[in-house]
């Protein structure tokens, strides 16, 4: 019996993987952003529908035309979101709230508007949530409000909701995030050693991380069960995280500054100007 999925963020990374997986034998609606990736999606045998993350009015009409075609989504999966990255002393307030409204209520606002509709939500989360990352703390609060936020819808209204948290994945999300924050990078005052390490560290995990194929065939496993869990953490790294976070706050602290102080030797002390090379 086919079922009916919706996936934002459907164009690359664990999004794409997901509409693969689903597409063939389902009824898949692929959210997108940018008009490229239409032929591509409607040759996969999805139905493509537009949504920007950060305009209430998208999220609306993408919202308005799902129901014209559905009286029923088995399953949402909120996969679409970015990584706004810097110090936070230095880093714009309207940086920061760009990152809540694209990581988590542009979410909320889309799955509420397709209330009642839905059997069950699947939310990309991050290890991010367990919220132990310095230079990245806006990625990692958004999480954090995704996850506390659609607990208590969950609680509330009875609709199933499942937490995703991978762990480091190999997507083009860390390269995305690169140019997304290039202005911050390249503005650091008394940071230059710890945005080049970040820089550094964030193309590698975009070759090196997990292979998205594991997080997208928990996805599938997830999406099968009839009783899933609240929350699954992916990967050896997610799973460290985890444990960290329920140490006490100042331990937490001092084993972060002291990671921090080892990479941070093995950093040369250069102008980062220039690095930020995307396109």
């Amino acid at each position: 019996m086919k079922k009916t999925y919706v996936i934002t963020g459907s164009t690359s990374g664990i999004g794409k993987k997901l509409l693969e997986r689903f597409v063939s034998d389902n009824i898949v609606f692929a959210g997108y952003r940018n008009d490229k990736y239409i032929n591509e999606l409607t040759t996969l045998g999805a139905i493509p529908f537009y949504i920007d993350m950060e305009k209430s009015e998208s999220i609306e009409k993408a919202a308005e035309f799902i129901k014209s075609k559905t009286d029923k989504v088995d399953t949402l999966i909120n996969v679409a979101g970015c990584v706004v990255a810097g110090v936070i002393e230095q880093l714009p307030v309207e940086k920061i709230r760009k990152q809540f409204e694209v990581n988590t209520f542009s979410h909320l606002d889309f799955t509420q508007k397709l209330l009642p509709n839905i059997g069950k939500v699947i939310n990309i989360s991050s290890m991010a949530s367990f919220g132990i990352f310095p230079f990245v703390s806006p990625y990692c609060a958004s999480k954090r409000a995704l996850d506390i936020l659609f607990n208590s819808m969950s609680l509330e209204s009875g609709v199933k909701v499942v937490s995703v948290k991978p762990g480091v994945i190999a997507t083009p999300l860390w390269e995305k995030s690169i140019e997304l924050n290039k202005d911050a990078i390249n503005d650091c005052k008394n940071y230059e050693k710890q945005m080049k390490y970040m820089v550094s560290n964030a193309r590698k995990n975009g070759e090196r991380g997990l292979d998205v194929n594991k997080v997208a065939d928990l996805i599938v496993k997830i999406d099968s069960m009839k009783n899933p869990k609240d929350s699954y953490t992916v990967g050896c790294d997610a799973k460290f995280a985890e444990i960290l976070s329920k140490l006490p706050f100042e331990w937490q602290n001092k084993l972060i500054r002291f990671g921090i102080k080892m990479k941070m030797k093995h950093v040369k002390n250069t102008d980062i100007t220039g690095i930020v090379c995307t396109s």
